[in-house]
């Protein structure tokens, strides 16, 4: 056993010398000479290994365990050298040898039972690697293309590849006659694509589990490789293949009656027939015509309900969905009726593949001539019981997925009949999946999903949906951290598809103090539905939730970053925009901080931190402009002094000068608007008896000057005609109408007294209170200090825009 372990340590080594140690063939078109030696020595050793299977299996076990282990590995290691250097590969000695090799030990009924499964799947899959290798079929690839090689160089390469690749192919056709072609075919069928013994002991064990184990089938198995390689075989030969794949779906009706009762091989042949078609069906049309297959065969299958027959009918729902983009005609509702009827059957299984198909096939149905529409009842009512009877976490989601695809399909205004029973059945799962965290995720986004397809009609559904949001949006609940992003999710899908805000919805508004309190994860989120009630509700929101409101606020510019800041700010700015009297109190805390992070300044190296300093600098100069009492009053809060001590951040004069300074020292990384606002800060601020303001004289102008011409060389915007924000949203309440957040968030910015108010004029304004403030002597001698470019272009623009 010693010397066994040595002898595949030593494979290991060869397999990675040859495979690390050079290039890919079909990449440098370099001859790996070691691929075609090595070869021909490892199929010498299998060849010379397998004799001894049966003898070592009867009396030493261990060395049979070692023979199957070292066979195994050895064909590992050629599929590897073919996969890796496939020019190489292709040998005289060693690609037809190989293949001929494994198609033999394939096709012999004989080597069924006496070789490990391990060992055909590896025979199985090197015929694959063979028939689906790119580098074997380049003819035909660069024909099907129209590939056009221009340089010489090109030329030469590309010829000596299809030489060689047409040198491969002719090898696999020298071990692939047209009868061996139909042998394999006809193999795979009949022996390899059929359910085992094992396999209807797991059925009849669990039908739930062995549904979902069927799909979780890798293709280091038999049958799942075995299907593959049908496939791939189908699609090389087609022409040969068709008709012989149509003439056992026909042979198979003699064999297997569709009135048996018990389990037969010949109804086990007929469901591996089945597979095949339905994997090949898009080249079966010239012989076979769905419609009279599906009437003349399946149809009259389906209509045996024995327990036994439900391989058949397993088999039948899956095939409908295979083939149901190739479905045409009138067909299309009876397979569809038939499919919804087996979402019924008494095996879950049945029941299970049924509702795979149907979910994918409803996406095809959805192009069909014919509307499906008459069976949609009945679907709801199977779809609600199978997710009823189901026990396994798959299978409730599977139900889910044809539940939102039923949805979609149904859409509009179609949906409402079914409004009820949907949201009976969500509440149903719902108050199942106690402590089932992943399902209750699922479930809040199928929710979520049905909300959105409702639209307006959302508040037929809100005697399920309120009561949920209730309930999940408390953070005490267990799981509310994990369910907390779909939670987020739906609370924003329900806020925007209402058509009002219902007395309800508002009073689920401080649910988010706490959610900002245990996390940020999901702040853009949070912060759209903040929005929502901002725009969507006006001043009832101050009224009701003011102090929750300033909760959220502080909370989040006190602990995000950033980039979460920067989320944040146009939210706290279409506030101050909008209540310029009662938000600022309101949110002191929160604009506290503000002023600490603009005056903490940006770094280049950081643009997120530079974006956050000048955003929240223009909520400031918003702030002055429309409510300047208050940020004099802000500025001059001890606790904000404290709060710069504590950082470490001496200040050594006026908060507002280093705020006038820090607005023209950023104002390059400002937008335009932000710009303007920043212009009409600092114009205003002239008016103040501030040491120092005065001596900023120059710089204030140059930047307001700069303002006004960036201005007037874009289009203007229209003047204001006096309407105020509040007169048309602000006072709505409870049932205010939903028509778009977006649109009403862009009417209000549309309606910002500073947008169209004129820079020029409140310059001009504040200039004269300046000089009046100051006295001609020294207003005159400041400007005399100034660039006499930056008073030219100053009169000019005072001048000329008004």
């Amino acid at each position: 056993m010693l010397i066994c372990e040595r002898w595949l340590v030593c494979l290991k080594i060869i397999r990675e010398l040859i495979c690390s140690g050079y290039a890919s063939d079909s990449t440098t078109m370099q001859e790996v000479c070691q691929v075609k030696q090595v070869c021909a020595v490892l199929l010498v050793a299998i060849q010379s290994i397998l004799p001894y299977y049966s003898i070592f299996k009867e009396r030493q076990y261990t060395l049979w365990g070692y023979a199957n282990r070292a066979c195994v590995k050895l064909m590992k290691v050629l599929n590897i050298f073919q996969n890796r250097h496939p020019y190489s590969f292709a040998h005289v000695n060693v690609l037809p040898v190989a293949v001929d090799f494994c198609l033999t030990v394939i096709t012999r009924p004989e080597h069924a039972d006496k070789f490990s499964e391990d060992f055909l799947v590896q025979c199985i899959f090197l015929v694959n690697l063979v028939l689906e290798c790119q580098e074997y079929n380049l003819r035909r690839m660069r024909i099907g293309h129209h590939v056009i090689i221009e340089t010489s160089e090109h030329t030469s390469l590309d010829q000596r590849k299809i030489k060689l690749s047409d040198a491969a192919r002719s090898m696999v056709v020298s071990v692939l006659p047209a009868d061996r072609i139909i042998l394999l075919c006809d193999v795979l069928i009949r022996r390899y694509l059929i359910y085992t013994e094992g396999d209807m002991n797991d059925w009849h064990a669990n039908p739930e589990s062995f549904h979902h184990g069927q799909n979780l089938l890798q293709y280091t198995e038999k049958r799942p490789c075995a299907e593959v390689l049908f496939i791939v075989l189908f699609d090389n030969y087609m022409e040969q293949l068709a008709p012989f794949v149509a003439s056992i779906i026909h042979q198979v009706k003699a064999v297997s009656p569709s009135l048996e009762t018990e389990i037969t091989a010949g109804m086990l042949l007929k469901d591996s027939a089945y597979t095949a078609a339905g994997h090949v069906f898009y080249g079966l049309s010239k012989y076979l015509s769905f419609d009279e297959w599906f009437r003349g065969y399946l149809f009259v299958d389906l209509s045996n309900g024995n327990p036994n027959m439900c391989i058949i009918r397993r088999r039948i729902a899956l095939l409908l969905g295979q083939c149901a983009s190739e479905i045409k005609g009138v067909v299309q509702k009876d397979v569809c009726v038939a499919l919804v009827g087996l979402l019924g059957d008494q095996d879950m299984a049945v029941r299970l593949a049924a509702c795979s198909s149907l979910c994918y096939a409803f996406r095809v149905f959805g192009i069909w001539e014919v509307d499906l529409f008459d069976c949609i009842p009945t679907c709801w009512e199977m779809c609600f019981k199978l997710a009823k009877d189901a026990q396994e976490f798959d299978s409730k989601m599977q139900v889910l997925s044809f539940i939102l695809v039923l949805i979609k399909y149904v859409g509009g205004n179609r949906i409402v009949p079914f409004i009820n029973k949907i949201s009976h059945f969500f509440q149903e799962i719902w108050e199942e999946s106690s402590g089932e965290c992943l399902l209750q995720i699922e479930l809040l986004d199928a929710i979520r999903t049905f909300i959105s397809f409702l639209g307006y009609n959302s508040p037929l559904c809100y005697g399920m949906v309120l009561p949920l949001l209730h309930y999940v949006l408390n953070v005490d609940n267990p799981n509310a951290l994990n369910l907390l992003e779909g939670t987020l999710l739906l609370f924003e899908a329900t806020l925007s598809n209402a058509p009002s805000i219902v007395p309800q919805l508002l009073d689920f508004f401080p649910y988010l103090v706490d959610i900002a309190n245990i996390s940020l994860d999901h702040l853009k989120i949070m912060i759209n539905i903040v929005e929502h009630y901002i725009v969507l509700v006006g001043s009832n929101l101050l009224q009701s939730h003011a102090a929750s409101l300033e909760s959220i606020l502080d909370t989040i510019v006190g602990n995000a970053n950033h980039k979460g800041l920067l989320t944040t700010l146009p939210t706290i700015d279409l506030l101050v925009q909008m209540f310029p009297q009662d938000v600022p109190p309101l949110i002191s805390g929160a604009l506290q901080k503000l002023v600490f992070i603009s005056l903490c300044g940006g770094n280049e190296h950081y643009p997120s931190r530079t974006a956050a300093c000048v955003t929240s600098g223009a909520i400031l100069a918003r702030l002055l402009v429309q409510n300047r009492d208050f940020l004099a009053q802000l500025l001059s809060e001890p606790t904000l002094v404290v709060s710069f001590q504590q950082a470490g951040i001496s200040v050594n004069q006026n908060l507002l000068l280093l705020l006038v300074d820090m607005w023209i020292n950023k104002v390059d990384d400002a937008d335009c608007m932000q710009k303007k606002e920043y212009a009409m800060a600092l114009s205003i601020v002239l008016t103040w008896n501030i040491p120092g303001i005065i001596e900023r004289l120059g710089d204030i102008l140059r930047l307001c000057t700069s303002v006004i011409i960036g201005a007037h060389k874009r289009t203007r915007d229209d003047s204001s005609n006096g309407v105020t924000v509040s007169s048309l949203f602000l006072n709505a309440g409870p049932g205010y109408s939903n028509t778009s957040k977006e649109s009403k968030k862009a009417q209000i910015r549309d309606l910002d007294p500073i947008r169209h108010a004129s820079l020029g004029d409140m310059l001009r304004e504040n200039l004269e209170a300046c000089v009046t403030l100051h006295g001609d002597v020294v207003f005159d001698a400041i400007i005399s200090r100034i660039d006499p470019v930056v008073i030219a272009q100053l009169q000019w623009a005072l001048k000329v825009i008004v």
